[in-house]
C-alpha cells in the first residue's frame, strides 16, 4: 500500500515538474525571440545590442504583469463560477492584448507621473538608459516574487518604486518629486478603502431588494435590469474615459459623419462625453435585460442560487470590458521604460514623452497575454476564493466598485491603484459579510445569554438543596435518591451552559475574510516601492559597474 501511495506522489511530482518546465520553456522562448527581433531589427543603429536586452526584460515586465495583475479584472468571476478558469484565461489574454494594441497609447509617459525629473541627467543618455533598464528589471523581480507568494500587487507602483530608486542612484534624492511620491502613498489607503465601500454598498443594495425579499423571483425581474444597466453605464463611462484616448480623434471623426452628431475635436473624451455614451448603452441594456428576464422568470426557482444565475453573463462581459481597459492602461508599465530606451538609444538623447513603435507595443500586448495564460491561475485562484467566498452577486458588486471607484477618483484627481480597488472590493464584499451575520446572530446572542442566567441559577438553586440534604445526619431512601438526582441535574445544567458559551464564542468568532490573506496582501502593497526602489537602485549600480 504504501509503495503505491510512494509511485503516485512520484508520478504526480513528475507530473508537476514537466508542467513547470514547460512553462519556463514558453517563457524563455518568447523572451529569447524578442531578443533576436529586436537586435535583428535595430541591427543599423549603434548600442542596438543594449536596446535588445532592454526589450527582453521588457517581455519579462509584460509577463509578470500579466501573472499578478490580470488576476484582479477576471479572478471574482472565476471565483463565483461564473466562468471557468480557462474561459477567463481565453477572455482575458484576448482582451488585454487588443487593449493593448488598438487602445495602449500613441505617446507614453514614460518617467511615470512625473516621478523623477529628467533634467537631472543633464542630457546624458547613458546614465538615462541604465536608470530606466534598472527600474524596468527591479520592477518585473518584485512582481515575479510577489505572484510566487501569491500576493497580488500594483504594477504601476512596482514600476514607480523602481524608476524612483534608480533615478535616486544615479542623480540623488532631489531627482524625486516627493510631492508625487506622497499621493501615490495616500493611495494605499484610498483605492481599498473606496473599492471596499462601494463594493459593499452594492452587495447590500442587491441583498436587499432582491435577496431578501420573499417574492424574489419579482423582485429580480424589477432590479436586476437596473443593476445590470448602471453596470453597463460604468464600464462605458469607464472606458471611453480610460481605453480610448488613442483613438479618440478617430471615433469623433466618424461619429461627425453621421447625421445629428456633432461632437467637438479633443484628445481625449470628456466626462460628460462618456457619460452621455454610458447612458446611451444602458437604456439600451435596460430594455434588452428586461425583455429577456421576462421570458425566463416562468422558469427561475424563488431562490438566492437562481438570482445568482441572472448575473453570470453581466459578469463575463465585465471581465472582457475590465481586460481591455487595463491592457489599454497598464501596458505602458511594461513598454513605458522601454520606449524610452529605444527613443534614447534610436535618437540619442531624453525625451519626457517618446512614440512608441509597433513591435515595442507588441512585445507588451503578447508578454501580458502569454504571462496570465502560463502563470495567472495561481493569483486568479488568490483573488477569487482564498480571501473570502464569492458567488456572482458579490463578484458583480466588486466589478462595479472597479469601474465606479475608477471614474469617482480620476475626476477628483485622487491617486488609486486598479490592483488596490479589486482587492478592497474583495474585502469589502467579506466584511459585508461578516456584518450581516453578527447582525442576524445578534438576538440570538442576548436570547443564549438568558439561558445561561437561568441555567446559572437553577444550577446554584440545586447546589443549595444538594448541600442541604448533604448536611443531613439521618437521609431517608427518597433524600438519598434526590441526592443523585441532583447531581445529574447539575450536571446537566453545567453541560447546557458550556454548549451555550461556544454557541455565543462560534457566532461572535465567524470570520469571513481570511485575516492571514488580509496581512500577507496589505504587507505586500506597502513596501512595493520600498522594495522596487532598493532593488532598482542596487541594480542600477550593477549595470553602471559593467558598463563604465
Amino acid at each position: 500500500m504504501e509503495i503505491e501511495t510512494i509511485k503516485k506522489l512520484e508520478k504526480e511530482a513528475l507530473k508537476k515538474s514537466g508542467t513547470d518546465f514547460a512553462r519556463i520553456g514558453f517563457a524563455l522562448f518568447f523572451m529569447i525571440g524578442v531578443l533576436t527581433f529586436s537586435f535583428l531589427n535595430n541591427g543599423g543603429i549603434s548600442n542596438n545590442m543594449f536596446l535588445a536586452v532592454a526589450a527582453l526584460i521588457g517581455a519579462y515586465m509584460a509577463m509578470n504583469i500579466g501573472a499578478n495583475d490580470v488576476a484582479n479584472n477576471v479572478g471574482p468571476a472565476v471565483g463565483s463560477k461564473a466562468m471557468t478558469m480557462t474561459t477567463a484565461i481565453i477572455i482575458a489574454a484576448v482582451f488585454e492584448a487588443s487593449g493593448a494594441l488598438i487602445a495602449g497609447g500613441e505617446v507614453v509617459k514614460t518617467i511615470k507621473k512625473g516621478i523623477i525629473d529628467i533634467s537631472a541627467f543633464g542630457g546624458n543618455a547613458d546614465p538615462f538608459i541604465w536608470a530606466m533598464m534598472a527600474a524596468l528589471l527591479a520592477a518585473a523581480l518584485w512582481l515575479n516574487f510577489a505572484t510566487s507568494m501569491k500576493a497580488p500587487v500594483s504594477t504601476t507602483h512596482s514600476i514607480v518604486g523602481g524608476v524612483m530608486g534608480a533615478g535616486i542612484a544615479a542623480a540623488g534624492f532631489s531627482i524625486v518629486d516627493w510631492g508625487t511620491m506622497g499621493k501615490i502613498a495616500a493611495s494605499w489607503v484610498i483605492s481599498p478603502v473606496l473599492g471596499g465601500v462601494i463594493a459593499a454598498l452594492f452587495l447590500y443594495s442587491i441583498k436587499k431588494s432582491i435577496v431578501f425579499k420573499e417574492d424574489k423571483v419579482k423582485a429580480a425581474k424589477t432590479y436586476v435590469p437596473i443593476f445590470v444597466a448602471i453596470m453597463s453605464m460604468a464600464f462605458v463611462t469607464y472606458l471611453t474615459l480610460k481605453g480610448l484616448k488613442k483613438i479618440w480623434p478617430q471615433i469623433v471623426e466618424t461619429l461627425n459623419m453621421l447625421p445629428l452628431i456633432s461632437l467637438e475635436m479633443t484628445k481625449k473624451p470628456s466626462l460628460l462625453t462618456a457619460l452621455t455614451f454610458g447612458l446611451i448603452v444602458a437604456v439600451i441594456v435596460y430594455s434588452f435585460v428586461k425583455a429577456k428576464i421576462s421570458k425566463n422568470t416562468t422558469t427561475l426557482e424563488n431562490s438566492k442560487a437562481s438570482v445568482n444565475t441572472l448575473f453570470t453573463i453581466p459578469l463575463i462581459f465585465a471581465a472582457a470590458l475590465l481586460s481591455f481597459a487595463h491592457g489599454a492602461n497598464d501596458v505602458a508599465n511594461a513598454i513605458g521604460p522601454l520606449a524610452a530606451i529605444n527613443d534614447a538609444v534610436v535618437n540619442g538623447g531624453i525625451s519626457s514623452k517618446a512614440s512608441i513603435p509597433l513591435w515595442v507595443m507588441g512585445v507588451g500586448a503578447l508578454g501580458i497575454a502569454l504571462g496570465l495564460a502560463l502563470y495567472g491561475p495561481k493569483l486568479i485562484r488568490t483573488v477569487g476564493s482564498e480571501i473570502t467566498e464569492l458567488d456572482q452577486i458579490r463578484a458583480f458588486s466588486i466589478a462595479m466598485a472597479a469601474s465606479i471607484t475608477v471614474i469617482i477618483a480620476s475626476q477628483l484627481g485622487l491617486p488609486v491603484s486598479s490592483t488596490h480597488i479589486a482587492i478592497g472590493g474583495v474585502f469589502g464584499v467579506g466584511f459585508l459579510r461578516e456584518w450581516l451575520h453578527i447582525s442576524d446572530d445578534t438576538n440570538t446572542i442576548e436570547e443564549d445569554k438568558l439561558i445561561i442566567q437561568d441555567e446559572r441559577e437553577n444550577k446554584e438553586a440545586y447546589n443549595a438543596e444538594l448541600k442541604t440534604l448533604e448536611n443531613r445526619a439521618d437521609k431517608s431512601q427518597e433524600e438519598y435518591a434526590r441526592i443523585v438526582e441532583l447531581y445529574k441535574l447539575i450536571a446537566n445544567e453545567k453541560r447546557i451552559i458550556k454548549s451555550t458559551k461556544k454557541s455565543i464564542k462560534k457566532a461572535q468568532k465567524v470570520q469571513y475574510v481570511k485575516r492571514d490573506a488580509i496581512k500577507k496582501i496589505v504587507a505586500a502593497w506597502v513596501i512595493t516601492v520600498p522594495a522596487a526602489a532598493t532593488l532598482a537602485g542596487v541594480l542600477f549600480f550593477m549595470i553602471k559597474g559593467i558598463m563604465a
